[in-house]
């Protein structure tokens, strides 16, 4: 099934080692597109590179703001392994470089091993209990639109008292359109920064590197989703993501490296 996400992140190939793709209208926080979201399209691209369908890991720098509008990918394929290739990818506007890539791709579900998980998910409200996060012109952002945010009821960085930099809710695409390895780039980078919670400017937020684990394909429905900070030291913060699904497995963990908002 395809749907807005799936479309907005379509890229069409030009050569061996050439992508063409958009960065759509509406997918945007304050004019700059959605990190997670351009890196989905950077991915898609990669993916077909490597001629495996899913991140497994995947590392994002971040060069430039995304503006909508058409986009270049040029990815290269670093090593094909029987179970893993890996790709370098940059993804251009017309303006210059928005983000450079390295991943691993391979199908997820093909190789099997023990389990041992010492964590849980997030406990939450019912979606419908939690605080539904809608799209303005200005906060909550036109992004907001595009996806379907509903957070921890005692963790809304736009209201209320300053506490501890963590947010946490549910999340899913709008329409039914399911979750798959690719829009998982999304959910990890999709909610509020944490440090709007901890009395810090709500402003623009850069991201500079993001790291993603996708460790499975997500069930139908709601994902659990859960982001920490633990250290605002030197202009920058971290930011620690795990995303659960429906039948309550990891189904990815993220970090990212930030500015600190300036307000």
């Amino acid at each position: 099934m395809s749907g807005a996400f799936t479309a907005a992140s379509a890229v069409r190939r030009i050569d061996e080692r050439t992508w063409a793709g958009e960065i759509a209208l509406g997918w945007d926080i304050g004019g700059n597109a959605d990190g997670g979201y351009t890196l989905a399209i950077a991915a898609r691209a990669a993916a077909e590179a490597a001629g495996k369908p899913d991140p497994v890991t995947i590392t994002a720098h971040y060069l430039s703001p995304g503006r909508p509008g058409p986009v270049r990918v040029e990815a290269n394929v670093v090593r094909r392994g029987r179970r893993f290739a890996t790709v370098a990818a940059t993804l251009a506007s017309n303006e210059g470089p928005v983000l450079a890539l390295l991943g691993s791709f391979a199908e997820l579900g093909a190789y099997e091993g023990p389990e041992r998980v010492d964590a849980a998910p997030p406990r939450l409200p019912a979606p419908e209990d939690c605080y539904l996060l809608e799209p303005t012109e200005t906060l909550p952002p036109p992004f907001m639109g595009r996806v379907e945010l509903r957070l921890h009821p005692q963790e809304v960085p736009f209201a209320g008292p300053a506490g501890p930099p963590r947010v946490s809710g549910w999340f899913r695409f709008p329409g039914g359109e399911p979750v798959d390895p690719l829009g998982l780039l999304v959910a990890v980078d999709a909610f509020p920064p944490t440090v709007f919670r901890a009395g810090l400017p709500v402003a623009w937020t850069p991201t500079l590197e993001l790291t993603a684990h996708i460790r499975a394909r997500p069930q139908p429905g709601w994902l659990r989703c859960a982001f920490t900070t633990r250290f605002i030291t030197g202009g920058f913060l971290e930011e620690d993501g795990e995303v659960w699904d429906s039948s309550g497995r990891l189904v990815a963990q993220s970090r990212q490296l930030a500015l600190v908002p300036r307000g």
